[in-house]
Formats: structure tokens, sequence, C-alpha cells
């Protein structure tokens, strides 16, 4: 669909007659319209209403599509084939994120396991008729290939004194049955103070073999210099961490661990036992903080004697941060730094609700890591303070491993 000399004549008159961003606007959706005519025009081969030999098939009017630009809003037109379908390349989705989702709702259309909202997902993705196998299994390698070479690329090019685990929940299809997949993250705060992602994985349960097989995982990969390791008390992860991560100290999350309290008290008392144990994290020296856990567990046990005996059981485990750097206390006293990212994630995968299968669950979740991962690099800020991470790497020593820092009382 060219531009003839009058309407060539007319775009001109009405950019003369428009403000700077509005020109802009209008050079952009006509252009963006004509990229998209020249590419359906190759697809077929044949012009509107041209008779070829190479003609593949028949255009059958179009489809609104709005694309949202620095510009402005650009009100632009698919073309609709009556055999096939068309999307143009110059609006294929360019973050990873969108692509992926688009492999795991196409994959998942693909396998008859759509439903209504996955049938009008496919449609408002770009495509009328669904896709092929083969088109699936193209886009599924090409995301593949830069996933893959993310989740196993090396870890030695810094030290990461703090790492953070967790683990979320998807429903995947396994052996044709509907089942619940373990999400497995982990994070790390750089000896600069910078953040990266440093591994995922997709497992049946978050037993110690597979806490073990992911963290060896992460030390093949070159993951050192590792002082304290800050996760929630999932089964078999304290194990897996005293066995592989040598040298690093245990954080249990102070978040989860609350949580674990409101389960043995009434409502009534969470507020009043959660400001009780939360003084426990707002003392100014190492000894203080230990002290104020066994003066909290006496308060509560009178009332909470089950409290008592969990606070006791854990203290070691809670107060493992004051062993640190006091700068640090309030980032390494819990999982919170995931939490944004287990959200993100629940964002995307509530979306396709239950995959196929566990490599497109690993996918997209793997690529809404590598996006965030991007951002932290790109944007470099510090998630410690400046002149804060000396005291965790001696400065005589730069390449050995120094003792962890001592969490006992003098």
């Amino acid at each position: 669909m060219a531009l003839s000399q009058h309407d060539l004549l007319r775009l001109l008159e009405s950019l003369r007659s428009a403000d700077g961003l509005e020109l802009v606007r209008s050079v952009a959706e006509r252009m963006l319209q004509e990229l998209i005519e020249a590419e359906a025009t190759a697809r077929i081969g044949a012009q509107w209403n041209e008779h070829t030999d190479t003609r593949t098939a028949l255009r059958n009017g179009h489809r609104d599509r709005t694309l949202t630009t620095q510009a402005g809003d650009l009100g632009l037109g698919i073309p609709k084939l009556r055999s096939g379908s068309f999307f143009p390349v110059l609006l294929e989705r360019r973050r990873r994120i969108d692509q992926a989702l688009f492999a795991v709702v196409m994959e998942a259309y693909v396998h008859g396991v759509s439903t209504r909202s996955v049938d009008d997902l496919v449609k408002a993705l770009g495509s009328d008729t669904g896709i092929s196998k083969s088109e699936v299994s193209r886009i599924c390698q090409d995301l593949d290939v830069q996933l893959s070479a993310f989740r196993g690329r090396r870890l030695d090019h810094v030290r990461f004194p703090y790492v953070y685990l967790d683990a979320t929940y998807c429903k995947a299809r396994v052996e044709h049955q509907i089942v619940s997949r373990a999400v497995v993250i982990a994070t790390g705060i750089t000896e600069d103070g910078g953040r990266e992602v440093l591994g995922v994985m997709v497992g049946d349960s978050e037993s110690e073999s597979s806490w073990t097989a992911f963290l060896r995982s992460l030390r093949e990969r070159g993951l050192g210099g590792v002082r304290l390791v800050i996760g929630d008390h999932h089964l078999g992860l304290v194990t897996a961490i005293r066995k592989v991560m040598l040298g690093a100290g245990y954080q249990r999350c102070r978040v989860h661990f609350l949580r674990n309290v409101f389960n043995v008290i009434s409502k009534d008392a969470a507020e009043m036992v959660a400001a009780t144990v939360r003084t426990v994290f707002a003392q100014p020296t190492a000894a203080a903080v230990r002290s104020q856990l066994d003066t909290v567990a006496d308060m509560l046990g009178t009332q909470f004697p089950k409290v008592k005996e969990m606070l006791l059981e854990a203290k070691d485990d809670l107060t493992a941060f004051s062993g640190f750097p006091e700068r640090h206390w309030k980032k390494i006293q819990s999982t919170n730094p995931l939490e944004r990212i287990n959200r993100e994630i629940k964002r995307r995968t509530d979306v396709v609700q239950v995959f196929p299968n566990d490599a497109a669950l690993l996918r997209l979740v793997t690529a809404v890591l590598f996006e965030l991962h991007d951002e932290w690099i790109a944007f470099p800020r510090r998630y410690l303070p400046e002149g804060s991470m000396e005291e965790l790497y001696p400065a005589e020593l730069p390449n050995s491993a120094p003792a962890l820092p001592n969490t006992t009382d003098e």
C-alpha cells in the first residue's frame, strides 16, 4: 500500500501545520506503517491487488494496533491474511520477558492446554490462527541460547560477601499432571556494594539434595568470597549451606521467622509479640542483640512457651547478622531484597497459570531475572553504603578468604 503522489502532498501539508512533537509522531507513524506494508508484501510475494506467480496468500484487511512511543501513541494497522498469520518483525517484543511469555503461551497453545484466556492472549500477541510447532521451536531455541548462557555464566569476576536464597512456587505439567514446582533463586551483593542475580533452578522440592545441587552449581561457576547466606528456614537449606558454603554463616530471615511465630499464637496477640521480637533487631551492638533475644524469650515465655522455645532454638541463626558491619544490618536480616523479584515473577507467571513443562517455566523466570540483572548492571546503585565493605575483606589479604567475623559474645 505505497503512498501515491496525492497522499504525499496531503502528508506534507499536514506536517507543515503540525507542532514539533506531532510532526515526529506523524512521521514515525507513517514510516512504521510503510515498513509493515513492505514486510507484508515480501511475505505474501505480491503487492496490494497485484497478481503474481509468487503470491502465497491473500490480504484480508487490517487489525488495529496501538504502539506507545516517546512521541505518543501511534495508530498502526497490521495486515490480516485469509490463511495463516502475519506479525511484523519490527513490532516483535524486544524485551526477553515478553519474548519468553510469548513462547510459553504459544507452547501451551500448540500442546492443546489453552483456555479461553490463553486464546485471547494469543490473539493479543498478534496471531489470529495460532502458531505452528516449528515456529514455537524457533522462538524457544533463540531464547534458550541467551538464557542458558546467562544461567551458566562465570561468577568469579568479583566476590559476593552476601548471598540471598529463596524459593517461590508455580504450577506446571509433569507427566500429564499439574503439580507445584519450586523455583529456587539466588542473588548476591558484590564486594563493592552492587547487586547481581546469581542463579535459578526449577525442581520438585526444596529438599537437602536439591539445595545442595543448586549451591554446588554456584560454586562450580566460581562463586566465592561468601561470608553470609540469608534465607528462610527451608527444609534442607541450612544443612546444604553448611555442607557446601564452607566458611559462610547463615542468617535466618527475621520476616519468615515471625510468620512461623504467628502460626503458634492467637491472632489477637500477633501485633504485640511481633513488636516485642523486633526489639532484638534494633539493638546497637552484637552483644546487646543476643542479650535482648534472651530477655524477649523470658518475657514472652510465660504466656507463650512455644515462642520462647522457637527463639532460643533459632538464636544463633537469627542473630548471625550482628557479626557483620553495623551499617549492613538492616539489609542482611531478611530476604526482603528478593520480595520484589518474587512479585515480578508472580506477575508474569500468573498470566500463564499452568506451564506446559519445566522448561517453559524456567525460560520465563530466567527472562524476568535477566532483565532485573541487566537493570542492576546498566544503572548501578550501591545496595550497601560506600566505604562499608572493606571490613569484610582485610586489605592486607586481598586474595585470601578471611575468617568469618566473630558472632559470639566476648
